[in-house]
């Protein structure tokens, strides 16, 4: 027998800050307001990073001008999210335009409107062999309040959004740019409820 590990080990499988959508079924609950902009790689003797800027303008000029797809920027959106699958607060990051274009749909239909009030699933769908040949399907679920517990976790992880343009962590920062008037409203609606 083997004694190098525990007996009973198992690899844990802690959820990352950060949600990524897998094949399948992908279930969240928006809980901010979305920050915008350019995302592209750079690589030093650290290894390779990402960098946002707000505004295209904003890009050095060759990523600019760069004709390779893997060097080119991508847009983005990123906004915090409760994972329903993981059950914790995560940062989704988009840059599918499938999706972008579904959520924006969504937001301008008065029947749906702003994604904080539902919950969104995406649904992550292989149709080749390359990691490109991938399609997305989007579709909000019915409206439901948040449970009070995700709108506390929210309130303590005081993420802010605007250190991913810094390249810092927005987990380990001051949080002045979080949505403190969904927050705010958030718990003044679970209150009365209560």
């Amino acid at each position: 027998m083997d004694n190098f590990l525990p007996e009973d080990y198992n690899i844990p499988e802690g959820a990352s800050n950060y949600m990524k959508f897998e094949e399948g079924t992908n279930t969240f609950r928006v809980l901010s307001s979305a920050i915008t902009g350019w995302e592209y790689w750079t690589e030093d003797k650290e290894g390779k990073k990402p960098n946002r800027v707000k505004k295209f303008e904003e890009l050095p000029d060759e990523v600019k001008s760069a004709t390779d797809n893997k060097d080119k920027a991508r847009h983005f959106w990123a906004f915090v999210v409760y994972n329903q699958v993981t059950k914790t607060i995560q940062i989704l990051e988009i840059s599918q335009k499938t999706v972008m274009r579904d959520i924006k749909g969504l937001v301008n239909n008065p029947k749906w409107g702003d994604p904080k009030g539902y919950d969104i699933t995406v649904n992550k769908i292989k149709t080749g062999s390359e990691s490109r040949d991938v399609e997305y399907s989007t579709m909000p679920e019915p409206k439901e309040e948040l449970d009070k517990e995700v709108v506390e976790q929210y309130k303590e992880k005081n993420i802010n959004l605007s250190a991913l343009y810094k390249g810092e962590d927005p987990f380990s920062s001051t949080g002045e740019d979080k949505d403190s008037d969904f927050i705010e409203e958030l718990m003044e609606e679970k209150d009365a409820n209560s």
